[in-house]
């Protein structure tokens, strides 16, 4: 069993070390990096390549790790035996599977992404030691054990907000998904676009790192947001003449898809006033 990419999504040779490591030391992946590198698509492409089901937990801030195990609805086990529901003989009927529950019982082995768990409290991956660690729970209101009949691949995303607990840390196998080079990001273009003109191509992506590359920019452009702007370009029909700027016009064409604040666009502004002040 091993990944090595899809014809969809573009891996590099480190990562895919790094998922078929994870999944030989029967380990959660914890994979880091910037927003929009490709970080929860990396799990449903894996769960593709290797013929499995996935399960997707998205970690809000409000998230508590209990609802990856299950939830409780005592509520509406006091109502029904207010009104004499036969259902409140069982208490099953008011626990609620999570997603932790529903990967241990599956069927087959399942991969079970856990995304931007950073999200959450601090508290809430070591709330999931235990339960990672020994792949089992106990349920308090049946009073029984749910062992995982089979180990689920784990993947777990984060895009650094927090930092995460050691004891957390020692469990997983971790990796960076740096942002792609030149090259590998024509390669990610030519999935998504297959057939683009070279001479764009060249030109829009040699416009794209020199803005990432600015000095004083607060939100970097990321991989999900030049395939954006790349969509936009070949929509409104643009030659590489047509993304061609100068130091009086320093913005780039369709900036929106790009530039996600107003301090960034106005970076881009004053660089313009400045150079039309020099000449």
């Amino acid at each position: 069993m091993q990944f090595t990419g899809t014809e969809d999504y573009i891996a590099t040779e480190d990562l895919t070390v790094a998922v078929n490591a994870a999944v030989t030391l029967e380990r959660p992946l914890l994979v880091k990096g910037e927003p929009g590198t490709g970080k929860t698509e990396l799990a449903r492409q894996v769960a593709r390549s290797l013929g499995l089901p996935i399960l997707e937990w998205h970690i809000k801030s409000t998230t508590r790790a209990q609802q990856g195990l299950y939830e409780y609805d005592a509520v509406s086990r006091l109502r029904d035996s207010q009104l004499g529901d036969d259902r409140v003989n069982d208490v099953r009927n008011y626990i609620k599977q999570g997603k932790l529950w529903q990967a241990f019982t599956a069927e087959e082995r399942v991969v079970l992404m856990i995304d931007e768990i950073d999200k959450a409290d601090i508290e809430f991956p070591n709330d999931l030691l235990q339960e990672l660690d020994r792949m089992e729970f106990f349920v308090y209101e049946t009073g029984e054990t749910i062992q995982a009949r089979q180990r689920p691949i784990v993947i777990i995303t984060s895009n650094n907000e927090k930092e995460l607990p050691d004891a957390f840390l020692r469990r997983c196998f971790f990796h960076y998904i740096r942002f792609p080079d030149l090259e590998t990001m024509k390669e990610i273009v030519e999935v998504h676009f297959p057939g683009i003109k070279p001479a764009l191509l060249t030109t829009a992506l040699t416009q794209f790192y020199e803005i990432r590359d600015q000095q004083g920019l607060k939100k970097k452009p990321s991989t999900s947001e030049v395939l954006d702007w790349l969509k936009l370009l070949l929509a409104e029909d643009l030659d590489p003449e047509d993304l061609r700027r100068d130091g009086a016009n320093a913005l780039p064409k369709l900036h929106g898809a790009l530039l996600k604040n107003e301090q960034d666009v106005a970076l881009f502004e004053r660089l313009a006033f400045m150079a039309r002040g020099q000449r």
